[in-house]
């Protein structure tokens, strides 16, 4: 139970990093430590930068659900894989979809 509150903090985390984007003056960055490139529409950029971080934050809690059966189980690889793959997806999302819809040309 310990182990998916933790879980679930973290994902609230993520979604607090999409709500601070929505509302956000300057374009936010994705990658750590990098700057952002040049934008032309900031607004739309910060939005979708947003919801894509709500909606993986949301997924991440959802991923964590296996651990309420046990820390031993093992449907808690479900839960590894799945935020393998969740952040694999975020990354290329963010790259073609975002970036390249939003980059100054």
């Amino acid at each position: 139970m310990i182990g998916f509150i933790i879980w679930a903090l973290c994902g609230l985390l993520f979604i607090g990093l999409g709500i601070s984007a929505f509302h956000a003056k300057e374009a936010v960055g994705f990658w750590a430590n990098a700057k952002v490139p040049p934008i032309e529409n900031v607004a739309a950029y910060n939005k979708a930068v947003g919801r894509l971080w709500c909606v993986m934050g949301a997924i991440f809690v959802l991923l964590g659900l296996p651990l309420l059966s046990g820390q031993n189980s093992p449907l808690i690889l479900i839960s590894i894989i799945g935020v393998l793959i969740e952040v694999i997806a975020a990354m290329v999302i963010y790259t073609i979809g975002i970036e390249g819809r939003y980059r100054q040309r």
